[in-house]
């Protein structure tokens, strides 16, 4: 591998943490504007990764799927993701119960969604503002996904790129209804008493499997079509 591989894949672990940071400080900010300043109390309203760095979801398994390729490790290639250390969230802190734990749980997935609008517009700036940036910048943007022999890509779109990709994969990842994912909150809150109690003793093995055997595949579903967008904004905006 070049170079190139080992700068690539440095921006893409420095992004994944800070973007899980963003996702869990966005839970907690949410929570304490509903009225549970639980999360507030224990510092979680923050950017800084001492708070939100979980070892394994946070360190080990991104440093695995990031890094792994360098020594011939490919098992989880593709599924660039990672977790954070749970909010912790008491929702009978807040007024509306079930309202307010929904537009807790959401935030962190929107939280996702922001870093992709404001990469996106940052992309399309460059567009306009570097020579011939329009080719630059869809040249990049595509050697940012797939590397393109003899072709480096402009840092700042490889970083705005990574930064669509990366928070795209993360956003969809947290809403897979699988416990304990952002998903499973928000489909553990429209269903009946017994099916909750049913649904809470889902073994966090059968979880883990899902997570990482189909979890990759209805993510490549989504974020495929979005980066498909994603390229004809630039392309044509």
């Amino acid at each position: 591998m070049q170079q190139s591989d080992l700068v690539k894949a440095v921006f893409e672990f420095v992004i994944l943490i800070f973007s899980l940071c963003v996702h869990e400080c966005a839970h907690a900010w949410m929570a304490s504007r509903l009225g549970d300043q639980t999360a507030r109390l224990e510092g979680r309203v923050t950017l800084n990764p001492m708070y939100h760095v979980d070892p394994i979801g946070t360190l080990l398994f991104p440093a695995i799927v990031i890094f792994g390729p360098f020594i011939g490790f490919n098992m989880f290639g593709g599924m660039l993701v990672g977790w954070a250390k749970p909010t912790p969230v008491i929702t009978r802190n807040f007024r509306k119960i079930v309202r307010d734990d929904n537009l807790t749980t959401l935030a962190g997935p929107l939280s996702n969604l922001m870093l992709v609008l404001i990469a996106f517009i940052i992309l399309l700036i460059d567009v306009r503002v570097i020579p011939n940036g329009r080719a630059v910048v869809f040249n990049s943007f595509l050697a940012a996904l797939q590397p393109i022999e003899d072709f480096t890509p402009q840092p700042l779109v490889l970083l705005c790129a990574l930064t669509i990709l990366i928070n795209l994969m993360l956003c969809i990842f947290n809403l897979l209804p699988i416990p304990p994912l952002d998903g499973s909150r928000l489909v553990r809150n429209m269903l009946p008493y017994n099916a909750v109690q049913t649904y809470d003793r889902i073994p966090f093995w059968v979880s883990y499997l899902l997570m990482i055997f189909v979890g990759g595949t209805i993510i490549s579903a989504f974020v495929t079509p979005a980066l498909r967008l994603v390229l004809h904004g630039l392309a044509h905006l």
